[in-house]
């Protein structure tokens, strides 16, 4: 096999490590997470009726599976409770992910978090719009994403032998 000649100019760009880089991710899903929660709670999504009626357009205008439609009809229906359950989610993942502690079990649960979300505005949104926010966060998790500018560097130091850093 032929092999081709490396280009020197490419040798000398500056590589930020991976960590950097998985930091960089972590913090900026963190801060999509925080903005949203602010955003849906100035359109009142976290109330009882705010959230039930977003839920039911949901159910109404996607295409999301019918056993998937069914169990947002009990989250509607129950909405007094899920919808605070879902603010504090968010804020409680953006925040963990901004600072960088707990990083891999709440990347893997926003990970849950924002497929369920991505079902269930199947047909009414963007597909990407979740999607790339979906694939972030699982590569959060799977890469340890608070090994760099997180409390999860400090936690790590302190219990080496917990596996979730």
């Amino acid at each position: 096999m032929e092999q081709k000649a490396r280009n020197p100019d490419i040798d000398r760009l500056p590589a930020v490590e991976p960590a950097t880089v998985l930091a960089i991710l972590r913090v900026t899903l963190g801060a999509m997470f925080v903005w949203v929660f602010f955003e849906n709670l100035g359109k009142g999504l976290y109330t009882p009726a705010g959230y039930a009626g977003l839920i039911q357009y949901y159910i109404d205008s996607g295409r999301a599976p019918a056993l998937w439609k069914s169990v947002m009809a009990v989250t509607a229906s129950h909405a007094s409770v899920a919808a605070p359950i879902q603010g504090a989610t968010e804020l409680t993942f953006g925040v963990c992910l901004l600072l960088g502690i707990f990083t891999r079990p709440v990347a893997l649960g926003a990970f849950a978090f924002l497929t369920s979300l991505w079902l269930s505005e199947w047909g009414t949104a963007w597909i990407w719009e979740l999607l790339v926010p979906m694939v972030v966060a699982l590569c959060l998790a799977l890469g340890a994403a608070g090994r760099r500018l997180a409390v999860d560097t400090v936690l790590a130091a302190r219990f080496p032998k917990v596996p979730i850093w």
